[in-house]
């Protein structure tokens, strides 16, 4: 069996397009692993997503759930390097946790991870998944871990998220011709945020994933932003251009959208309240200007510089 690449989280944020680009660059004739495959992890092998990565050279799309992967497992499937972007639920350090254990155990040799906006990976974070972030990142600093080399991405906040009220905002004009309707937002009037493609973190993963030799960038942190910041004002700036009329109505610092998707992924769930909802106080730090986000690594700039701006992921959210 060929050596393998593993890509856990396939169908995901940033798992989609790592995989993506992964089965473009080995196809090269001079890339240094085009003997190798890519095995991507989904946990439903018949979502569209997954079938897409099923059609791409060199990719095996699997269903599996990454959190029961064992070091037996990786064996079985001859994995050298890995991908993991997990998920940020109260079980993340747990579960992610296990994952590179299970790595390290199986000799697998290099792993990319995906992380949080770098300003908020500390010990004191408020939000639960930003320390979890940090406590990983210390754990496979470990003396323990120094057999699996590593590399942590720390992107921004995606732009997707970030733009997507936006987005929809003017598509229900479209539709309606309305514009007194309420442009709700989570980000603040003031203060821009170097919000970043999604797509191409993956893009920057896929590039260290297949580095002929790893220990240059082994035990690094890199940080990722977008080439341009946005703040709320941008944001209605750009709404409006696109619909050709002034917005009437709008509410900044609006997590009405966080409060529903945790109340529909947790209701009933058993874990604490207390926990779940600090991810409201996170958007509040960076509200208040208390946190800035360092400028992207010179290494991303290098490898896979990101180019999409905050107008044109705006139009990608409108086409979908």
């Amino acid at each position: 069996m060929s050596p393998t690449i593993l890509v856990a989280g396939a169908t995901g944020n940033t798992g989609r397009s790592t995989t993506e680009t992964l089965s473009k660059l080995l196809q090269a004739p001079d890339s240094p692993l085009r003997n190798h495959r890519i095995l991507a992890l989904t946990r439903s092998a018949n979502s569209p997503a997954a079938q897409h990565l099923a059609t791409l050279p060199g990719v095996e799309v699997v269903q599996q759930n990454w959190i029961e992967v064992t070091p037996e497992w990786l064996q079985s499937h001859h994995v050298t390097r890995a991908f993991i972007a997990s998920h940020n639920g109260p079980t993340q350090f747990a579960d992610e946790s296990t994952f590179h254990l299970a790595l390290l155990h199986a000799g697998v040799e290099y792993v990319v991870r995906i992380s949080t906006t770098a300003a908020f990976v500390r010990p004191g974070a408020i939000a639960y998944y930003q320390r979890a972030h940090w406590a990983l990142e210390a754990l496979l600093a470990a003396p323990e871990f120094k057999a699996l080399h590593l590399t942590s991405l720390q992107p921004n906040i995606f732009g997707s998220f970030f733009l997507s009220p936006a987005a929809e905002f003017i598509k229900e004009y479209r539709k309606t011709g309305r514009a007194d309707t309420m442009l709700k937002m989570m980000a603040a009037k003031d203060g821009a945020v170097g919000v970043i493609d999604a797509d191409e973190v993956g893009v920057v993963a896929a590039h260290l994933i297949l580095q002929e030799d790893t220990t240059v960038h082994n035990g690094r942190v890199y940080v990722l932003n977008g080439p341009e910041e946005i703040s709320g004002e941008g944001i209605v700036r750009m709404v409006e251009k696109a619909i050709g009329v002034p917005v009437k109505n709008v509410r900044y610092k609006d997590l009405s959208a966080v409060d529903a998707y945790l109340e529909m992924e947790y209701k009933g769930s058993g874990n604490s309240r207390n926990v779940l909802w600090s991810v409201r106080r996170a958007a509040e730090t960076a509200w208040d200007g208390q946190f800035t986000a360092p400028p992207t690594s010179k290494e991303v700039l290098e490898l896979a510089a990101p180019r999409q701006t905050p107008q044109q992921m705006l139009e990608s959210l409108l086409e979908q």
